[in-house]
């Protein structure tokens, strides 16, 4: 028999899948036979899973991906990609995360460097790390109007980007960076140096990225801080991933 007032209380308390497990047990006879152990693990398992399944959709929705629905299961295996698919599986499972690694995904437009980048990054939700993914102008953008105020919103935003487990930076250095926007990036990937891991999405070798951060000292101190902590991907083939899935704008 359902108890309104136990409902209640448990509704109150936001035990939601406790709730609805309690009462679909109470209105289903052929819960009665069972054990008050059974019926009280079927409530806990209910809850719990509708927590972790909550927890997972915050941090997504949080992640601000590009492509949510991707996934490592998606990706495709192409002959002519080459992929390295034991290492891509390892790398999804948080080895890279738990080792302050960064990930390299570099290809041409249409490769499919956007959708791997996101389903390494929803990987990563899945096991409870904290995403973020921002297309580097965006990011450059944002802190430099930041930079100009005087409320302090410029170190909010740095502290933003340097707490989060895993940082997605698409369309990485597409053109050549002033000194004050490759100021910033040092002082992101100075942050994050073997604190926290990041995903760079570029159409070019990081053997070029010395010249888009305007040479010198700077570009060499954000290089070091990057490259040799890096698994490095080539995406490409005979036929675009775009192509192949008739896209018109996704990466």
């Amino acid at each position: 028999m359902l108890n309104d007032q136990i409902l209640s209380k448990l509704q109150e308390m936001k035990l939601s899948g406790m709730a609805e497990a309690y009462r679909d047990q109470s209105l289903n006879k052929q819960y009665q036979s069972m054990s008050f152990e059974d019926r009280f693990a079927l409530l806990v398992d209910l809850e719990y899973s509708r927590r972790k399944s909550n927890n997972l959709n915050r941090l997504i929705k949080n992640a601000t991906f590009s492509n949510s629905k991707a996934c490592i299961e998606d990706i495709e295996y192409y002959e002519d990609r080459k992929l390295k698919k034991d290492l891509i599986l390892k790398l999804a499972s948080g080895h890279y995360i738990q080792n302050h690694h960064n990930i390299i995904l570099k290809g041409p437009t249409g490769s499919g460097k956007t959708f791997m980048a996101c389903a390494f990054g929803v990987s990563a939700c899945r096991q409870l790390y904290k995403v973020k993914y921002v297309r580097l102008p965006e990011l450059l953008d944002e802190l430099s109007l930041a930079k100009l105020a005087a409320d302090g919103s410029y170190r909010k935003l740095i502290k933003k980007y340097t707490i989060t487990d895993v940082l997605i930076l698409d369309e990485w250095l597409l053109v050549e960076l002033s000194k004050e926007e490759a100021n910033i990036l040092l002082e992101i990937t100075e942050a994050r140096h073997k604190t926290s891991s990041t995903i760079y999405c570029s159409q070019i070798d990081p053997n070029g990225w010395h010249t888009k951060l305007g040479n010198g000292t700077i570009a060499e101190a954000i290089l070091d801080r990057i490259v040799h902590d890096s698994y490095q991907f080539l995406l490409d083939g005979e036929i675009s991933m775009r192509e192949r899935h008739g896209l018109g704008s996704e990466d």
